[in-house]
């Protein structure tokens, strides 16, 4: 073989080999957001994090799904 052919086969494999990695890292990204518990565990240990830097937020969430269940209890008990 001549040597732009040579050269030509050698970019070709790099380009190959880029696009293979490329493809493995993108695969392993879509199987991490698929993966379920691993997603729950990044999401409480954000809301774990959030909590101990700012649980202002927090609390005001929490005290409005309390006041949404205590309203929808009332409601319920008040057809009855």
């Amino acid at each position: 073989m001549s040597d732009s052919t040579t050269s030509e086969f050698d970019r070709l494999s790099d380009a190959a080999a880029a696009t293979r990695a490329q493809l493995f890292d993108t695969l392993d990204a879509i199987e991490d957001k698929l993966n379920l518990p691993k997603q729950i565990g990044i999401a409480a240990s954000n809301v774990k994090r959030g909590l101990n830097e700012n649980p202002g937020p927090y609390l005001a969430a929490l005290a409005a799904g309390v006041a949404v269940v205590g309203g929808i209890v009332v409601s319920v008990l008040r057809r009855r």
